[in-house]
């Protein structure tokens, strides 16, 4: 953990970091639908941005996305941000999924592959900084515990 905070996160931290992720893919699935049906911005650019913004679908995903932004503060709290981003990730599978589905996107192979190479990264992510987050906090228990060394406690 960072010396900042070294306590191990709780269970609300992860429950605070699924729900941004959740929130935040909301609010992309809901400004996706605030933006269909809306004539192109090439006449009137003011007019056709303040019509975007009036729908109630992007109103409510960009408060989607707020709301994403303040959970994801709160799992930051003690959640690494080396472990947090990663996790974010899960957002690029998800919207690939929500696209097909909900708005008939296609999914082509070099876009396969792209998310495949996402999902690895992830697991490389998670996987080496696993690893280095266990030796620091084995090294940091092993030096707190070493004989002939005085911990002091702060006032």
């Amino acid at each position: 953990m960072s010396p900042a905070n070294p306590e191990a996160p709780a269970a609300q931290h992860w429950a605070a970091l699924l729900i941004a992720i959740i929130a935040s893919q909301a609010g992309q699935v809901l400004l996706k639908l605030g933006a269909s049906g809306l004539p192109p911005m090439e006449h009137d650019l003011i007019a056709s941005l303040l019509a975007q913004m009036l729908r109630w679908q992007t109103l409510i995903g960009l408060c989607c996305y707020g709301s994403g932004t303040m959970f994801y503060v709160v799992a930051l709290r003690r959640i690494p941000m080396s472990v947090a981003a990663p996790c974010t990730a899960v957002s690029y599978v998800s919207a690939t999924l929500f696209g097909m589905l909900l708005f008939h996107e296609t999914l082509s192979l070099t876009m396969l592959a792209g998310l495949a190479l996402v999902c690895l990264g992830v697991v490389l992510l998670a996987e080496i900084g696993g690893k280095r987050g266990a030796a620091k906090r084995e090294a940091a228990e092993a030096g707190l515990s070493a004989p002939g060394r005085a911990v002091s406690a702060s006032p």
